[in-house]
């Protein structure tokens, strides 16, 4: 990785101003240090010497580089310590204090902790991300299993549990995070007062499953909900294959979406008759989901007979709900994310130029864009005479003893 990358939130960004110190691997923090980054924050992820533990982790580059470190650390600056060392410790408590915000997931270590961090910094804002709420470890994978979702995942007649690949805890701790961090530098604008944020992955996983109605529902109803494959549970949503192999996902939402699909498949009299025969009420989604097999098995004859060009046409004129399944290399060649103002060139050395999203909302009519990721320790000097006034020689003595070390 032969960048490096600084970012200078402009007056307007939400965040300017703001400084992060970032310790972390992984998702869930990377993802929250470059949120902020996105929001004008100035972020320093510190890694260990040699990098952290996803340093190079895959998918990687030609050369090695590797594109999963580089896309969540876009737009953050790179400072290396040993972090080991009494003297690495000293140093970044020194830039933590200097900074006032602290996102980790280095859980457990004392002179990491907010105790500790608040004597050098009273009004320090401190993110601790753990696995589980009680200090044991705990990564997406595994919270995912025993939260419930690989139980319900898959078709109906598959009796074993199914992992998505997407880390979504990982994903929305992140984002968590980074919303805490922001309401937390909001309040002290307000009042001066520091704050101590722990966020646990089970948690947010947990949290999540009963806003959603999956945990309440076993609780209330006391049942337990089925795998059902590709279908909307409690909708109507099926996917279809067509006649040259192409897939569409369509969603009935409203007795609008059903009519249009019925419509569009030439079913409307079967199903009117099949409404008068078993006294069914399709205008009720409840009912729709219930027979969803049925409706299935009506639908789908006409998708198999027609191409997927010839779908796509029809189904333009509706009202409904659809898309068709693609790879993510037919997404990478799509025209509509060319289209998309949320992506622009980016050169990432080591990668090589690609288009890369900024962050998702617009801000003021604008996406703040993505900026590259910085080589491994392409900072460290800048930030140690921007932070902490040390001369070119402080520094030369703090890398001959390994202390900290430069690209």
């Amino acid at each position: 990785m032969r960048a490096s990358a600084r970012v200078l939130g402009t007056a307007g960004a939400p965040l300017a101003g703001v400084r992060v110190i970032e310790i972390a691997s992984f998702v869930a923090v990377p993802l929250a240090g470059m949120t902020l980054a996105q929001l004008g924050a100035e972020v320093v992820r510190i890694d260990p010497v040699g990098g952290a533990a996803d340093y190079r982790r895959w998918p990687v580059a030609e050369d090695g580089t590797s594109i999963y470190w580089t896309g969540l650390n876009k737009g953050k600056r790179s400072v290396v310590a040993d972090l080991r060392a009494p003297g690495g410790q000293q140093l970044v408590q020194r830039l933590i204090a200097d900074s006032g915000v602290l996102l980790t997931n280095m859980a457990g270590r004392q002179w990491l902790s907010f105790d500790t961090l608040c004597a050098l910094r009273p009004d320090l804002i401190h993110l601790e991300v753990l696995g589980r709420a009680d200090g044991s470890t705990a990564v997406d994978y595994t919270v995912n299993a025993a939260v419930g979702f690989p139980l319900v995942t898959g078709p109906s007649e598959y009796v074993a549990p199914i992992n998505h690949v997407l880390p979504a805890w990982d994903v929305a701790c992140g984002l968590h995070g980074a919303l805490a961090v922001a309401a937390a530098v909001h309040r002290r604008e307000r009042t001066g007062q520091g704050c101590q944020i722990r966020l646990a992955l089970e948690d947010v996983a947990l949290g999540t499953a009963s806003a959603l109605g999956f945990l309440t529902e076993a609780m209330v109803n006391g049942t337990r909900r089925e795998p059902i494959g590709n279908a909307v549970y409690g909708q109507y949503g099926q996917s279809f294959t067509c006649s040259d192999g192409a897939v569409f996902m369509i969603v009935t939402l409203t007795d609008r979406h059903f009519r249009d699909l019925a419509e569009l498949t030439g079913t409307t009299k079967v199903i009117a008759a099949l409404v008068q025969a078993r006294d069914i009420d399709f205008s009720d989604e409840g009912q729709r989901y219930r027979y969803r097999d049925v409706l299935s098995g009506l639908f789908s004859g006409w998708f198999a007979e027609c191409t997927a060009a010839q779908v796509e046409s029809a189904l333009a004129g509706t009202s409904l709900l659809w898309d068709r399944y693609r790879s993510f290399a037919e997404v990478a060649a799509d025209e509509r994310l060319r289209g998309n103002a949320m992506f622009a060139a980016l050169h990432q050395p080591g990668v090589g130029e690609y288009l890369a999203a900024g962050l998702p909302a617009s801000i003021d009519g604008a996406h703040p864009p993505a900026v590259v990721a910085p080589e491994l320790g392409a900072d460290t000097g800048r930030v140690l005479a921007e932070r902490l006034g040390m001369t070119p020689d402080d520094i030369d003595q703090l890398c001959q003893s390994g202390t900290v070390a430069t690209d």
